[in-house]
């Protein structure tokens, strides 16, 4: 609470005032509205508490037909969805497109499997009977991040109307047309269906003033996504408070490329994975563990894959690299890449950042990247990918698992049942793809170990999150 308090405190003294949205590509404004406060929010809290009492109790199928309707408008507004996330975060609209579209595929996932999910299981204990139920905690707080502005929002919140519950969201200030539309789709499809419209409340606040809505009653579990440092602030928050939470953090997912890779397919994988998103994923694939033998032969397919992906205006379709989200992370991003080549990585290509108005970062690749320095170490949010030379597959596994993250990880070898053992026993991640690069799926469970958070998102797994799973004895 008290670095909830801090930093309340200096953004008072700065008089933030205003949600701000500044284009990426142009550096102009593009969208603005005021700030709410910490009153206002817990008000928002209120009125979807009181729209949960009535949704928690209508027939299972108003819920999936609440949800297909959220499906349907995520198809039917996917180029205007597109545009806002372009011009608010520099995506390119087919990227955004496609964000749009795959909302709607986990909209609809839990439409079709609620009901499934939510079966009771009868337990033999010794009682006359005995059996459990689920039942939703109640209103949930979702703090969102701006890097897909649609896809985190609808992956937690699809699974908390599942589960019956309603969701008030505080989405990053710097895209608050986004929040806008998705709180759009919510109430067009909650009037659509016939169900109270404040099941979904966009909180368009700080950060730094939504402790009063976290702490208060009505509020009864949080989800965050973003970064380990804010994620430590809310998983704290949240433990003192006794509630329970959700996080999502960062990620230095690794990808092993061992001497029986298919190289054109890792190198072709690889580069995708790095660059999806201009590289500002937490599932990005980040470090290049490359067995020696295989070395030098990934490494130059690699850096031709890089190469195809060429910037240009996020708002023009064939676009397949757009802006970082702004100047402070184009900083940030550059200065991590100069420590690392300081710390004695090499160039095998040089990107960084071009003369352009534009938050533009080029694809960059380092190698024989040592411990120690950034590219090795840390979350690099941009298009930097680092390639490490190993040994063998034993180094390899070692160097992977030597990080403080453990979100996801690859793993290419034409060798099936080896990686799938690689990936099943020996991996510290909470998901491992094989010959690709990490994905995240509505029938599958989405999350990570150690400095990259707990819990996980879809799935039925995502659903038991904001339930409320009970034990009844008929004694």
């Amino acid at each position: 609470m008290k670095a909830f308090q801090a930093t309340r405190a200096l953004r008072q003294g700065r008089r933030y005032q205003t949600l701000k949205a500044v284009n990426p590509y142009t550096g102009k404004v593009a969208w603005e509205e005021r700030a709410w406060t910490s009153e206002e929010g817990v008000k928002g809290l209120l009125e979807a508490d009181a729209a949960f009492k009535v949704y928690r109790g209508l027939e299972l199928a108003k819920r999936s037909e609440f949800l297909r309707e959220c499906g349907k408008i995520l198809v039917e507004r996917a180029d205007e969805f597109a545009e806002a996330m372009a011009i608010e975060m520099g995506k390119p609209v087919a990227q955004g497109k496609a964000e749009s579209v795959k909302c709607s595929t986990v909209a609809d996932y839990y439409a079709e499997n609620l009901q499934s999910m939510l079966v009771g299981e009868e337990v033999e204990a010794g009682f006359q009977k005995s059996y459990v139920t689920k039942q939703p905690l109640g209103t949930i707080l979702l703090i969102m991040p701006w890097n897909f502005p649609f896809w985190q929002v609808f992956r937690q919140a699809s699974a908390a109307y599942a589960a019956g519950c309603s969701v008030v969201c505080k989405h990053a200030p710097n895209v608050p047309k986004c929040a806008r539309l998705i709180e759009e789709v919510f109430h067009t499809a909650a009037r659509r269906a016939g169900i109270p419209e404040k099941v979904y409340v966009n909180l368009p606040m700080y950060a730094t003033d939504i402790y009063p809505v976290m702490s208060h009653g009505a509020c009864r579990a949080i989800s965050f996504t973003g970064s380990t440092a804010a994620g430590g602030i809310v998983g704290s928050a949240a433990s003192k408070l006794i509630k329970p939470s959700v996080l999502e953090l960062g990620g230095n997912d690794p990808s092993l490329v061992l001497e029986d890779a298919d190289i054109k397919r890792a190198a072709q994988c690889g580069a995708a994975g790095r660059m999806l998103n201009a590289g500002q994923s937490c599932i990005g694939s980040k470090r290049f563990l490359v067995v020696e033998k295989v070395y030098d032969e990934f490494l130059g397919a690699f850096v031709e894959e890089m190469q195809k992906y060429t910037m240009g205006n996020p708002m023009e379709m064939d676009t397949k690299l757009g802006t970082l989200v702004d100047h402070k992370a184009q900083k940030t991003l550059d200065e991590q890449t100069k420590a690392t080549i300081k710390g004695g990585a090499k160039v095998a290509l040089e990107g960084g950042m071009p003369q352009h108005e534009g938050a533009f970062f080029l694809p960059t690749v380092l190698y024989d990247v040592p411990v120690g320095t950034p590219g090795y170490e840390d979350e690099l949010f941009g298009p930097v990918a680092s390639v490490i030379r190993v040994k063998d597959e034993k180094e390899a596994i070692d160097v992977a698992n030597s990080s403080k993250y453990g979100l996801g990880a690859s793993i290419y070898s034409q060798d099936i049942e080896r990686a799938n053992r690689i990936a099943r026993e020996d991996i510290e991640a909470g998901m491992c793809y094989i010959n690709d690069f990490v994905k995240s799926h509505p029938r599958l469970p989405f999350g990570g170990v150690k400095n990259s958070g707990y819990g996980r998102e879809c799935s039925a797994y995502g659903i038991n999150t904001f339930c409320n799973i009970k034990s009844v004895v008929i004694a």
